[in-house]
Protein backbone atom coordinates (compact mmCIF):
# COMPACT_ATOMS: atom_id res chain seq x y z
CA UNK A 1 0.00 0.00 0.00
CA UNK A 2 3.14 2.37 0.56
CA UNK A 3 3.43 2.44 -3.13
CA UNK A 4 -0.46 4.18 -3.56
CA UNK A 5 -0.05 6.36 -0.74
CA UNK A 6 2.86 7.58 -2.62
CA UNK A 7 1.20 8.51 -5.79
CA UNK A 8 1.02 12.19 -6.82
CA UNK A 9 -2.03 12.90 -7.60
CA UNK A 10 -3.39 16.50 -9.32
CA UNK A 11 -6.82 18.19 -9.13
CA UNK A 12 -7.21 17.62 -12.72
CA UNK A 13 -6.82 13.65 -12.47
CA UNK A 14 -2.98 13.53 -13.36
CA UNK A 15 -1.42 10.85 -11.33
CA UNK A 16 2.37 9.94 -11.03
CA UNK A 17 4.29 7.44 -9.58
CA UNK A 18 7.69 8.62 -8.15
CA UNK A 19 8.80 4.58 -7.65
CA UNK A 20 8.46 4.14 -11.38
CA UNK A 21 8.23 7.82 -13.15
CA UNK A 22 5.44 6.53 -14.91
CA UNK A 23 2.08 9.06 -15.54
CA UNK A 24 -1.59 7.87 -15.48
CA UNK A 25 -4.68 10.41 -16.47
CA UNK A 26 -7.85 9.35 -14.35
CA UNK A 27 -11.30 10.27 -14.74
CA UNK A 28 -13.43 11.68 -11.36
CA UNK A 29 -14.42 8.30 -10.03
CA UNK A 30 -11.00 6.97 -10.43
CA UNK A 31 -9.52 10.20 -8.92
CA UNK A 32 -11.61 10.22 -5.83
CA UNK A 33 -11.46 6.06 -5.28
CA UNK A 34 -7.85 6.91 -5.18
CA UNK A 35 -8.22 9.50 -2.48
CA UNK A 36 -10.31 7.31 -0.92
CA UNK A 37 -7.66 4.53 -0.95
CA UNK A 38 -4.67 6.55 0.28
CA UNK A 39 -6.97 7.40 3.11
CA UNK A 40 -7.28 3.97 4.24
CA UNK A 41 -10.84 3.69 3.39
CA UNK A 42 -12.85 0.42 3.36
CA UNK A 43 -14.97 -0.67 0.42
CA UNK A 44 -18.22 0.81 2.43
CA UNK A 45 -16.22 3.79 2.86
CA UNK A 46 -15.58 4.28 -0.74
CA UNK A 47 -18.43 3.89 -1.56
CA UNK A 48 -20.16 6.50 1.17
CA UNK A 49 -17.68 8.74 -0.62
CA UNK A 50 -18.85 8.00 -4.40
CA UNK A 51 -22.54 8.75 -3.31
CA UNK A 52 -21.58 11.89 -1.44
CA UNK A 53 -19.83 13.14 -4.53
CA UNK A 54 -21.42 11.48 -7.74
CA UNK A 55 -25.45 10.87 -8.55
CA UNK A 56 -25.01 7.41 -9.10
CA UNK A 57 -26.68 3.84 -8.81
CA UNK A 58 -25.69 1.87 -5.59
CA UNK A 59 -25.09 -1.71 -8.48
CA UNK A 60 -22.48 0.48 -10.00
CA UNK A 61 -20.53 1.28 -7.25
CA UNK A 62 -19.04 -1.83 -6.43
CA UNK A 63 -18.11 -2.55 -10.00
CA UNK A 64 -16.31 0.89 -10.43
CA UNK A 65 -14.61 -0.05 -7.06
CA UNK A 66 -13.27 -3.29 -8.62
CA UNK A 67 -12.52 -2.31 -12.02
CA UNK A 68 -10.05 0.65 -10.41
CA UNK A 69 -8.46 -2.34 -8.13
CA UNK A 70 -8.29 -4.62 -11.22
CA UNK A 71 -6.28 -1.90 -12.86
CA UNK A 72 -4.08 -0.77 -9.94
CA UNK A 73 -3.04 -4.41 -10.09
CA UNK A 74 -2.83 -4.32 -13.62
CA UNK A 75 -0.54 -1.41 -12.95
CA UNK A 76 1.87 -2.51 -10.17
CA UNK A 77 0.24 -0.13 -7.68
CA UNK A 78 -1.23 -2.52 -5.64
CA UNK A 79 -0.32 -6.19 -5.00
CA UNK A 80 -1.58 -9.03 -6.80
CA UNK A 81 -3.69 -10.36 -4.17
CA UNK A 82 -4.97 -6.65 -2.91
CA UNK A 83 -8.65 -6.46 -2.21
CA UNK A 84 -10.50 -3.40 -0.88
CA UNK A 85 -11.92 -4.85 2.96
CA UNK A 86 -15.38 -4.48 4.05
Amino acid sequence: MQRLRDLAISDTGFVFDPFSGATYTVNGTAQCLLDGLKRGLDRDGLVALLRERFECSDEDLPRDIDDLVQSLRMFGLVPGGFEVGR
